[in-house]
């Protein structure tokens, strides 16, 4: 109700009909929550009462600023503003908002008094039907009556007394309960320094109320006036700082709406992400189960086969063991202690029983292993569309079948890649089928054997390995490829490393005739020439190979080495043909 009360014009208007003057915000200290008492205005523009803020923690702060400062106060406005050199400043924190207050030389109580907060607070106290409300004269008795000529709240007893005297006779009483509807009803404002006199006056030098005795003291010649004709000029300076200041409230406010909205929407969605996540992993969770029972179970299949296996060969075993002793236990019984004759009778049958027994075929090893391996990054498919990882295998890889493929595999130019593959297999001369094994590569020099080569080994998850290695100068290598530590079959071996690859520096033609665009200086490998002094060769002339050669060295195959000695053993008049 600010506007309504119009502090700035100086007057006591009457509030429209149920209209209220403050609230609990205006009336009410934000950390007691009680009705203010003594409240002081911070320059942050919150109040909070005086008892409350000396029981606030103060800390120290440094001051560096000038002579003037933030922190405006009733008790400081006569001193002089003096520059001030760096020094310690006692500070607190404002309870609402958190923001620095660097208190006056003396203190809390030396803070601005909120006026119409104490305004505000006799309303309110109205309102309760006196309650809270004393006079102030005797300050014992509830308050009745206030004197409309000096402002101030009067019990019963106290305004008969004011009626009796002299000098207050004529003053103007009005009961409490016609002044409900007012806007101001506040006591009147008295100089901190002459307190008998009121604040009427303002002084435009020193930009502070003053009272008549200022006048005529401290503030002599300064320009003053009464505030009541001051007051348009500075309510108007003050309306337009609210002008430039409205705008920023409302684009805050704009801006904090679109805050709140842009956060409400944020809340919907992580809410909608959250759901699909719990969707998805619901649903990823759910496929990983699945995959597990189905790994458990193809797990539990492998056990009863090769316990099956197992079982079988050992039964079979078992019986042929018992075979055995019963052949051998009983031709040693017979050689020791049968006759001759009964040797001799019997020798027949035990002759084809041992004889049948040493023809049966069996493996004194077991059928199966018990090697069963998981690997947990190798791709299992999708199952309801996730993909999923991990395999069962029971294949284990077998260095002595392993083998090597590859076209370098025993030759190699120096400065240049070359490459071959490791096809692992198990001991059945089975692919493996997936990667993973532990595959070594070493190529080291034959005269220097401590300067191994930098190999390359890539596994492509599907049991084979690609080794790939440049070789710095030419000569003789040593290759040793080892899988789980042992060497696979061919291992080491040897490999002839030559001088890099010879490029061709002529051109590959049909003839020299079509290649050189009818020089007869151009010269070919071949040989060939032709009739009216050209010393390269044509088509259909003498020398001519019949078929595309090059002109450097007269090979035929157009991707191979030059053998061209460089002008060495070939005759010194050779010219290469170029391209046209």
């Amino acid at each position: 109700m600010a506007e309504k009360r119009r502090p700035l014009l100086g007057f006591m208007g009457k509030l429209p009909s149920g209209t209220t003057a403050g609230n609990s915000g205006k009336t009410h200290c934000p950390l007691c929550m009680g009705l203010f008492e003594a409240p002081r205005l911070l320059p942050c523009l919150h109040t909070v009462c005086t008892t409350c803020l000396e029981q606030l923690e103060p800390f120290s702060v440094v001051d560096i600023r000038g002579g003037e400062s933030d922190t405006s106060s009733e008790g400081s406005i006569f001193q002089e503003l003096k520059p001030r050199a760096l020094q310690p400043q006692i500070g607190i924190l404002c309870p609402v908002c958190d923001a620095q207050v660097d208190l006056p030389m003396g203190g809390v109580k030396a803070l601005t008094i909120d006026h119409l907060a104490m305004n505000d607070v006799m309303l309110e106290s109205l309102r309760g039907e006196g309650q809270g409300l004393v006079c102030d004269l005797c300050s014992d008795r509830e308050v009745e009556k206030r004197c409309q000529t000096c402002k101030a709240n009067l019990c019963h007893f106290c305004c008969q007394a004011h009626r009796r005297q002299k000098k207050t006779t004529y003053h103007t009483m009005v009961d409490l309960k016609d002044l409900k509807g007012y806007s101001q009803i506040g006591k009147p404002i008295l100089c901190p320094a002459h307190p008998a006199e009121e604040l009427r006056l303002f002084c435009e030098l020193c930009d502070r109320p003053v009272c008549r005795d200022c006048v005529v003291g401290e503030h002599r010649e300064h320009p003053c006036d009464f505030t009541s004709n001051v007051i348009h000029k500075h309510g108007d300076s003050m309306r337009e700082l609210l002008r430039g200041t409205q705008p920023h409230v409302e684009v805050l406010e704009e801006a904090l709406a679109q805050i709140k909205g842009t956060n409400s929407a944020l809340q919907e969605r992580v809410k909608a992400v959250a759901t699909d996540i719990r969707t998805f992993s619901e649903g990823y969770i759910k496929a990983i189960e699945e995959h597990r029972d189905k790994l458990l179970k193809q797990l539990e299949d492998i056990r009863v086969q090769k316990e099956n296996s197992l079982q079988l060969q050992k039964a079979q075993l078992e019986q042929l063991l018992a075979d055995m002793r019963t052949g051998v236990e009983f031709t040693k019984h017979l050689l020791a202690s049968g006759s001759d004759l009964e040797i001799l009778i019997t020798k027949g049958v035990v002759v084809e029983r041992l004889t049948k027994l040493n023809k049966v075929e069996y493996s004194a090893h077991p059928g199966v292993n018990e090697k069963i391996t998981f690997s947990p990054k190798e791709k299992a498919g999708l199952c309801h569309g996730y993909e999923v990882y991990g395999a069962i295998n029971t294949k284990e890889v077998d260095p002595a079948k392993c083998v090597l493929q590859g076209e370098d595999l025993h030759r190699a130019r120096e400065k240049q890649p070359a490459s071959f593959t490791v096809l692992c297999k198990d001991a059945t001369g089975e692919s493996m089928g997936r990667g993973g094994d532990n595959v070594k590569v070493t190529v080291v020099p034959k005269d220097k054997k401590d300067s191994p080569v930098k190999t390359m080994v890539h596994d492509n998850k599907d049991g084979t390995y690609y080794v790939s290695y440049t070789p710095k100068e030419p000569g003789t290598y040593t290759v040793l490829v080892c899988v789980k530590e042992q060497h696979v079959q061919g291992s080491p071996f040897t490999v002839t490393v030559r001088k890099r690859h010879r490029s061709h520096p002529g051109v590959f033609h049909c003839c020299t005739f079509c290649s050189s665009g009818g020089q007869k200086t151009a010269r070919c490998a071949c040989g060939g020439t032709m009739p009216g002094g050209y010393l390269g060769c044509g088509h259909g002339h003498k020398g001519h190979p019949g078929r595309p050669h090059w002109s450097c060295c007269g090979k035929f195959t157009e991707k191979s080495e030059c053998t061209w000695a460089g002008g060495q053993s070939a005759p010194t008049s050779l010219l290469r043909t170029v391209a046209l």
